[in-house]
Order: structure tokens, then C-alpha cells, then sequence
């Protein structure tokens, strides 16, 4: 049987670094494709897609709309290298294709470096570099004396979601017998039984975060949930550590906590605003610790989502169902 058409949306760096020489000769053994380069919606693109059975696309990938069976009359399925699929893809399509994504690689890469971030702010590492950073060795004196308060062991955290990521920091963690308290109105209650977690509502969550993990995914309700009210009742000194997505948070609301010493945070995301601008002053401030949206973006990571993908492309072609189908209803809780 003649091999399907796939058409992969990307540069070739970014194609490099998701299908490594073994993934490549995979497509090459269950696929005719293509790639292209280009991230917009050119003539270029246009005529391939009016080919192609099958498409993968990654975050360079241009957004598709209505009109994509009209351009790609042949094309049944797309798999995006990725979790994040509802802004990408026009509602529709979710009902006249089959479209999946590949959540479950980045779900565990992000957990742990929540799980590295919830260390570091709880043993307030920054404060010990700072203190070393002076010409003085006060702060041995200072430890010598009254020990070192932080620990991680024993500790009350705070949650706001429990979805793949949170249920993996949580499993994560479990060696250190951390006391959760999540605020998820849509997880299932049957989860407290197999996970060490207690759900209690956004209002009670709030004056009890010392310690908060977001790991909600973006949606209507959840947008700015950490707007200018709700951190302020957060208690003096709680650290915000988001792993999820920036628009949970008023980022200018939170720029003004943390400078005046209030509030700490660690943020993986800052999205929309991404680069986060070079004077921002979250990247040089006291209590502020920012990196580029790393958590889910390792190349072993890239890597297992590639296979994922194909693995649903190669089922979806042999007349199986596929594992990670994402379908319209199931958009509205989905980032």
C-alpha cells in the first residue's frame, strides 16, 4: 500500500531537535513527507498541504483556521509536537478531524522543575548566595548560632490545579511528606484517595499559601486568578512559583509585591509576555527568579513527544484508535 502524505511544520533546527536519526527513519519507513519551513501560511505551504493525508506541527507552526479542509482536502489527522492545541487550531476542525497532542512528556519535565523550584525558595537559596556574595562571613556566624530555618520536609504547600502536572509534583515530592492543599474546582474528590492531597476552596487557599504552585491550565475562569486582589491576600513573605501559564497572574501586579519585599516568586512563564524585556525588573531584583520557559522544553523531552506522535500517526493509519485525541469538548478546560 502506497504510504500515506505527511507534511511536517517546522524549521530545521527546531525539526532536529524533536525527531533525533531513529524517529527520522521511522517516518521514512511509514510515511511520504515532507517538511516546511516556513511558519506562515504561504503559497509554499498551500501546495503542499493539498497533498497531504497526515500533518505534524510544533509551536512554529502557523495557526489554522476554518478554511484548512478547503486547503488540505485529503487530510484526516494532525498531530501537534506539543500540549497546547486550542489557540492553534480553529474549533471546528476538532469536529471534522482528528487532531491529538503529546501532553503526557511535558507533564512530568514540568513537575520537576517545580519540584526544583518549590527546593530552592523553601531552602531560600538565594538569600545564602546574596549573603555570600559580601565581602563578610556573618552569615556563618549567623547559622552557627541559630541554625538554618528552611526545610521542605513536613511543609504545608499550596496547589491551584491538579491536572497531569500536579498530580506528577505531587508524586514527585511525596518523599519529602509535604502537606498539599489544592484548589481545583474541576478534579475529581476521589483523587484525596490515592494522592496525599486536600481540595479546600480558592478563598481558603489563598491566606494559607505560603508556599503556591500553579499548575492550572489557562482558561476563561482561571485567567488573572493571581490578579492584584488575590495577591494581596496572600500572607506576608509567600513565594509564587508558576509553572502553568503567565496569564494566571497580573504580572504587573505581582512586578510591584515583589519589589516592595512582600511577596517572592519564581516563574518559569511570564506568557504572553515572552522574551520577558531585558530592563524587566523581575530579572534582577531581590526575591524574583526567572527562567525562559525551560521546564518542558528538553531535548529528551522534545524527543519523547515526537514519539508520541507518531505512535498516535502510525496507529490512526493501521485503523486504531489513537491514544491522545483531544476533541472539542474537551477544549474548555484545556489551556
Amino acid at each position: 500500500m502506497a504510504r500515506p502524505c505527511l507534511l511536517i511544520s517546522a524549521r530545521k533546527e527546531l525539526f532536529e531537535s524533536f525527531f533525533s536519526p531513529r524517529e527520522t527513519r521511522r517516518l521514512d519507513r511509514a510515511f511520504a513527507w515532507e517538511r516546511i519551513e516556513r511558519g506562515t501560511i504561504s503559497t509554499e505551504f498551500r501546495r503542499q498541504l493539498s497533498t497531504a493525508d497526515a500533518l505534524i506541527t510544533t509551536w512554529d507552526s502557523p495557526r489554522l483556521d476554518d478554511g484548512l479542509p478547503r486547503l488540505a482536502p485529503s487530510l484526516r489527522i494532525i498531530a501537534h509536537c506539543g500540549g497546547e492545541v486550542k489557540s492553534r487550531f480553529a474549533r471546528s476542525l476538532f469536529q471534522r478531524l482528528t487532531i491529538t497532542n503529546a501532553a503526557g512528556p511535558m507533564a512530568r519535565a514540568t513537575a520537576e522543575m517545580g519540584a526544583a523550584l518549590l527546593l530552592y525558595c523553601t531552602r531560600n537559596v538565594d538569600f545564602y548566595r546574596a549573603a555570600l556574595r559580601k565581602k563578610s562571613n556573618r552569615i556563618y556566624d549567623q547559622v552557627h548560632l541559630h541554625g538554618a530555618p528552611e526545610s521542605m520536609i513536613g511543609r504545608t504547600v499550596t496547589m491551584i490545579g491538579f491536572g497531569r502536572i500536579g498530580r506528577a509534583l505531587v508524586d514527585l515530592m511525596r518523599g519529602f511528606d509535604v502537606n498539599w492543599l489544592v484548589h481545583d474546582p474541576y478534579a475529581n474528590r476521589a483523587l484525596a484517595r490515592k494522592y496525599p492531597v486536600r481540595f479546600i476552596s480558592l478563598k481558603k487557599l489563598l491566606p494559607k499559601a505560603h508556599l503556591l504552585v500553579l499548575a492550572a491550565a489557562l482558561t476563561d475562569q482561571s485567567r488573572g486568578i493571581l490578579a492584584q486582589k488575590n495577591l494581596a491576600t496572600l500572607p506576608d513573605g509567600a513565594t509564587v512559583i508558576n509553572i502553568a501559564r503567565g496569564g494566571l497572574i497580573d504580572l504587573n501586579a505581582l512586578r510591584k509585591e515583589v519589589r516592595s519585599g512582600r511577596l517572592r516568586c519564581a516563574l518559569d512563564v511570564t506568557d504572553p509576555v515572552e522574551p520577558l524585556a531585558v530592563d524587566d525588573p523581575l530579572r534582577t531584583i531581590p526575591g524574583a527568579i526567572i527562567t525562559p520557559h525551560i521546564a518542558g522544553s528538553g531535548r529528551h523531552v522534545r524527543q519523547e513527544i515526537a514519539r508520541v506522535a507518531l505512535d498516535d500517526l502510525e496507529q490512526f493509519f493501521m485503523g486504531n484508535q489513537v491514544a491522545n485525541r483531544v476533541t472539542a469538548a474537551m477544549l474548555d478546560r484545556m489551556t
